[in-house]
């Protein structure tokens, strides 16, 4: 149920093109200052919601809200309100990166500090090069400056770190995690699951055009799916595997069974990513199901 306190109402949002359905009645919220994750297989329709969510694609259906504004007639002013950091962006240019910053800092009543920013993103030794000798990953970091830039009240990020190394990964969490301390809504998109488990409070998962799950970070998918699972190998050399809440009493029992414990144990705690995976791979298992059925009846 949403409340006045959502900076983003998501109702039976659709997309058509044609007779194919990109987007088939999803429905979320986002609240004010919390940061969501939207997750989905490549085409399961994450870059369209985003792009009726920013304004730039109209919908097919539903009802939308961002920032209280129905975004197909958001104003310029309503606009300056968001900050997005697309999956590409700048294009080569022959101002240095500080100069680029500095011009698009004055577009914003409240711009964070230039210096500071070009710090955040890893790019202090880069500040004086001009934007087309940058590399692809430095150039990443410098749509993400810009993108934040103006302090804006909500955030897109579109696949924000590719093209970073672990390094510059970790200082641009450090940035989100700036800004949410700050109260900004942010609404992320990205491959790698270990950044949205770090910096998530809620994860929706995609796939199809629908939404087949939607939850807190370290609740979705539900019990079931984050039950660990004990591997071990037995006095033939044969795998073997269980599923139990009580990791630790069973391979006490393993110990004791055998005299020593198991050859090539391990126990593993279901992450994030397991339980994606496992999402989306039933999804596409129940729809080949119900094309097939379809199919048979045609």
């Amino acid at each position: 149920m949403s409340s006045a306190s959502d900076a983003v109402v998501v109702r039976g949002l659709r997309k058509t093109y044609g007779s194919y359905e990109a987007l088939r009645g999803i429905d979320f919220e986002i609240a004010e200052g919390e940061t969501f994750a939207l997750l989905g297989p490549n085409g399961a329709g994450k870059s369209t919601t985003i792009e009726i969510l920013e304004g730039y694609r109209h919908r097919s259906g539903g009802e939308v809200s961002v920032l209280g504004v129905d975004p197909k007639s958001g104003s310029t002013a309503w606009k300056a309100r968001l900050g997005i950091v697309l999956q590409s962006g700048s294009e080569a240019a022959e101002v240095t990166v500080r100069e680029q910053l500095t011009h698009f800092a004055r577009f914003y009543p409240n711009s964070r500090d230039v210096d500071e920013l070009i710090d955040a993103v890893g790019l202090t030794e880069k500040a004086k090069t001009r934007i087309r000798s940058l590399s692809g990953g430095q150039r990443r970091r410098l749509d993400v400056a810009l993108g934040v830039i103006g302090r804006p009240e909500l955030l897109f990020l579109d696949e924000p770190t590719t093209g970073f190394d672990p390094e510059a990964r970790h200082q641009f969490w450090d940035l989100v995690r700036a800004l949410k301390r700050e109260g900004t809504t942010i609404l992320l998109t990205t491959h790698y699951l270990d950044e949205a488990a770090q910096l998530s409070d809620r994860v929706a998962v995609i796939a199809r055009g629908d939404l087949i799950e939607i939850g807190a970070v370290d609740r979705i998918g539900g019990a079931d799916a984050r039950v660990p699972i004990v591997r071990w190998r037995d006095d033939t050399g044969a795998l073997q595997q269980a599923r139990t809440d009580a990791p630790g009493a069973l391979v006490s029992r393993l110990t004791r069974e055998s005299g020593a414990e198991p050859r090539d144990l391990e126990v593993i705690r279901p992450s994030l990513e397991d339980i994606y995976l496992g999402l989306v791979h039933s999804a596409e298992a129940s729809a080949a199901v119900t094309a097939l059925d379809e199919k048979e009846r045609a």
